[in-house]
């Protein structure tokens, strides 16, 4: 615990304070090393992959912040073990050689890093190995090269940073494999900065911190052996960060959304490979300010176990919201953000003060991203509306991870923690349906969808015979939500807002709970949170989850309304309100917007029309 404690006081403003955050964060690694050292033993929870791959994934993942710390001029002890084993872990004849493969396999994600190893700091783990441990790296590492073509996403690029650094070793390297592999990555470039994850509907925290982050490792590595393509990264990673930057709050956080947000500050990561490449699409100063603001605001949060070892989670220890793949090892992926250590002393960024966000739009559409970013507090809250996202594989929760109707910097969002009923649901910031017998559907995929400032509409079918559009309309601290639903079974329906800390004491949670005509309000220290039925809905209520379902607070409580429908059609409006607690917002809430139809069925929603939202 004495670890997470001098995290959590360290200022992280110049280059020693993060040298001194690393090596406080390795320290209760020390201990955790198996006898022959090529694994780490960091807990007893599992992931889909075999034990003997969490032990090696644990033990490589934590590299990525030691190699940039070493390359940067950084001292640690732990390079010894390391090398013992790296030197045992390709030995096949060892009892802890990590084995071979000749398909898509885990250990394929855990050589990327030790490629890098091999480009930035070989006289740590390269230099000091006799001929034959080298060729046991050598042939261990090459398997990658051989394996059959089945990674079309982000995985390709594993392949391509281990020929990287087999080249700048002198190793010999598969030249054509790399091309091969970086032609299929330059297909899945959509425009204006943004990649998908292979053909699929996914944009989430693998396009920065995938993505564009292996590509301007590339782009710097290689820029002498293929100067085209290094330019072409930069600039499209350029682009990119025009649109990333809306993801992040002036407190140093971003938009929880998609899956993996157990990589936590690897979330920055994107913005560490920018200055890492030479790529300043602002100024050292902003990009100085983004990075330290966002490692700052996550040691502040509860994210080490109390021996000091990163936990599954996000804003605290939370295996309910983790992927099948995460095992204990898995969450220190997230010191990809500390590449920054690799920048010698002298360089521009450690010399830079921080400076804050710059001026934003307030409300920016984001196509690719299939989302519309509001920022309705200047920098203080950020809010993604979304449709039409979706991962290209089914993992737990999928539905919570993307498809929502608004994610949010201030109350995150909630993941079930069973299917039944809404205390087990925990629909936050959704529309729950079930056939009368309290087992709930939400969106998942989307028919059809539009992302534009205005409005963000979807239609999506819960049930052959149900179909529900939806449009989701922006209106500063609050948003309105339309929908218009063709049933033909009765149903329940709850419409759910934002999630918000509980607090300690059942008189102060009483006290927290606000209602209003056919509204309730959550007041809290930590946000207010309310919604207000408009049209359709018969009763509010306040909804109190399961614990850990929500990602950023154990405990919360979810404004909700509800409805009985009968077969036919219907629409539903609600106003949902979601701000940080001041007496200025406390008064906004009560004047939800108004919402009426004109003549001819468009919505009428303050005082503008809405000509794409037809309810008759």
């Amino acid at each position: 615990m004495a670890a997470t404690i001098e995290l959590a006081k360290l200022e992280l403003r110049s280059k020693a304070d993060v040298q001194q955050a690393v090596n406080h964060a390795f320290e209760p690694l020390k201990g955790r090393f198996t006898p022959g050292h090529a694994g780490l033993n960091l807990g007893a929870t599992g992931a889909i992959h075999s034990e003997a791959i969490s032990l090696m994934e644990a033990f490589a993942r934590p590299l990525w912040g030691l190699v940039p710390h070493a390359c940067g001029g950084g001292k640690s002890d732990l390079w010894p073990m390391y090398v013992q084993g790296i030197i045992n872990g390709t030995d096949p004849s060892h009892e802890e050689y990590w084995g071979e493969f000749r398909t898509k396999d885990q250990r394929m994600v855990e050589q990327s890093v030790l490629g890098l190893g091999l480009a930035l700091a070989p006289d740590k783990l390269w230099e000091p190995l006799t001929d034959k441990q080298k060729d046991n790296v050598y042939r261990w590492l090459n398997q990658i090269n051989l394996v059959d073509r089945s990674n079309p996403n982000n995985w390709l690029m594993f392949t391509v940073l281990v020929n990287v650094g087999f080249q700048k070793v002198g190793l010999p390297h598969d030249q054509a494999i790399m091309d091969e592999y970086l032609d299929i990555i330059d297909s899945y470039y959509l425009s204006d900065g943004w990649y998908s994850d292979g053909k699929t509907d996914q944009r989430d925290y693998y396009i920065p911190f995938a993505m564009h982050y292996y590509g301007l490792l590339y782009a710097k590595l290689m820029e002498r052996e293929d100067a085209d393509r290094a330019a072409r990264y930069r600039e499209q990673a350029s682009l990119f960060a025009q649109d990333f930057i809306h993801w992040f709050a002036e407190d140093g956080s971003s938009i929880p959304f998609g899956r993996s947000l157990t990589y936590r500050f690897a979330q920055v990561s994107f913005w560490s490979a920018l200055v890492f490449a030479d790529v300043l699409p602002y100024s050292m100063g902003v990009m100085k300010g983004i990075i330290m603001r966002h490692l700052r605001w996550w040691f502040s949060q509860p994210i080490f176990t109390p021996d000091g070892l990163l936990s599954i989670g996000y804003a605290y220890p939370n295996l309910l919201m983790g992927e099948g793949y995460n095992a204990p090892g898995s969450p220190y992926w997230s010191y990809k953000a500390f590449l920054i250590l690799a920048l010698p002393d002298q360089h521009p960024f450690w010399q830079a003060e921080e400076e804050a966000l710059p001026e934003l739009k307030p409300l920016v559409a984001q196509p690719h991203a299939r989302m519309t970013i509001s920022r309705p507090e200047e920098h203080k809250h950020v809010i993604a509306y979304g449709s039409g996202q979706m991962a290209n594989f089914d993992m737990s929760h999928s539905a919570a991870k993307y498809s929502k109707f608004a994610y949010s910097t201030l109350f995150g969002f909630s993941v079930p923690k069973g299917y039944y009923g809404l205390t087990q649901g925990a629909y936050d910031s959704t529309l729950a349906l079930s056939e009368c017998d309290e087992h709930y559907r939400v969106r998942r995929f989307c028919e059809e969808f539009r992302i534009q400032e205005q409005a963000i509409y979807s239609r999506w079918l819960p049930w052959a015979n149900v179909e529900v559009r939806t449009w989701i309309i922006p209106a500063g601290l609050w948003h309105v939500r339309v929908h218009r639903i063709k049933t033909g079974r009765e149903l329940d329906v709850a419409e759910g807002g934002f999630a918000a800390q509980t607090l300690s004491g059942d008189a102060k949670e009483q006290a927290a709970v606000m209602t209003a005509t056919k509204g309730v309000l959550a007041n809290t220290p930590g946000g207010l949170s309310g919604i207000v039925a408009l049209s359709g809905f018969e009763q509010a209520q306040m909804v109190y989850p399961e614990a850990n379902t929500n990602v950023l607070k154990p405990r919360t409580m979810i404004p909700t309304l509800t409805a009985r429908l009968a077969q036919g059609e219907h629409v539903l409006l609600s106003a949902v309100f979601g701000a940080t607690n001041s007496k200025e917002n406390q008064l906004a809430w009560s004047s939800p917007p108004s919402a009426q139809q004109d003549s001819s069925g468009k919505m009428i929603i303050g005082k503008i029309l809405y000509p794409d939202i037809y309810l008759r």
